[in-house]
């Protein structure tokens, strides 16, 4: 009579079927988890942006580079009126400080001097020998001055000009008839032209000066201070960015250029003179480049950026 041992091996039967959907189970799991690494992958390789930005471009204008400096208005000329004959008093005195003056008019006339006719009028003068403003007088009625001594002081034709103090390498930056605006205090402004420049400094303070002709000094004291600057750039030519579109490490400025992926890319460049909140480009960045305009900071190289379209 033959045995049969189907009903005796059943749990075996059972836990083979068991370890199958386990290792079936588990081959499933390690194929979801290799697709998901792949997912991420994916999603890496194609990157979200790190931020969203706006973008500038090179900006041509024409720049005025300006030289700051002090000084005072002086007058441009001063002639030193005096009497040419000793012992002769003063008669008369006819003007005083501030007047204006002509050519050839009558400042003071003088007492005992030779006389011509029977009127008995004084007949020495002193005259103005040009047009002016008299800016001293020191001659009183009845005093005999010495000859040859000061009596008046004229400011020729009226005229100040601003003695601006400059350092050596200062000055060397000057050319003649360059254009300088001239501030006083109040606020009014003045125009005029470089008519002079000094060709040594002074060795103790180490300042030299450079002469300004003012277009308009009407109602201008000599020995005001004043405050100008100099155009030594003739208008000239710049490109430049947005100055928070440069950015610094140490020495070396560089701005992160965005190619037609989004992706930034950093590249040096080389600045010039600023201007508020723009800076002159003189060196490294091609025309028409978009670069980030501003949180470039946060970026490195390669980074991806959703630029904002304007």
């Amino acid at each position: 009579m033959m045995k049969t041992y189907i009903l005796d091996n059943k749990p075996l039967v059972v836990k083979l079927m068991l370890a199958a959907l386990v290792l079936g189970g588990g081959a499933i799991w390690l194929a979801g988890s290799s697709v998901a690494e792949e997912a991420a992958t994916a999603s890496a390789a194609t990157g979200r942006p790190a931020l969203t930005v706006r973008t500038a471009v090179l900006q041509e204008d024409k720049w005025s580079e300006t030289l700051s400096a002090n000084g005072s208005i002086l007058p441009w000329q001063e002639a030193i009126i005096g009497s040419q004959l000793q012992g002769v008093r003063i008669a008369e005195v006819k003007v005083s400080i501030g007047d204006r003056v002509r050519r050839g008019e009558v400042l003071a006339t003088l007492d005992n001097a030779i006389r011509q006719g029977d009127d008995g009028s004084p007949q020495g003068k002193i005259l103005a020998p040009d047009d002016g403003v008299i800016s001293s007088a020191s001659a009183n009625v009845g005093s005999m001055p010495q000859a040859g001594s000061e009596l008046f002081r004229l400011i020729r034709k009226g005229r100040l000009e601003w003695r601006a103090e400059l350092t050596a390498d200062e000055l060397m930056r000057l050319r003649r008839g360059m254009k300088a605006r001239v501030m006083l205090v109040g606020g009014r402004t003045l125009n005029g032209n470089v008519r002079a420049i000094s060709p040594s400094v002074d060795p103790k303070t180490r300042y030299g000066y450079a002469l300004v002709s003012l277009d308009d000094s009407n109602g201008v004291i000599a020995g005001a201070f004043a405050r100008g600057t100099f155009d030594i750039s003739g208008a000239r030519k710049v490109r430049w960015l947005p100055a928070s579109a440069v950015l610094q490490r140490g020495s070396q400025s560089h701005v992160l250029e965005v190619d037609v992926e989004g992706r930034v890319h950093e590249r040096a460049v080389e600045i010039g003179q600023r201007k508020e909140a723009r800076i002159e480009i003189s060196k490294g960045l091609q025309a028409n480049v978009p670069v980030v305009e501003s949180g470039g900071a946060f970026l490195t190289e390669g980074d991806l950026v959703r630029v904002v379209k304007e």
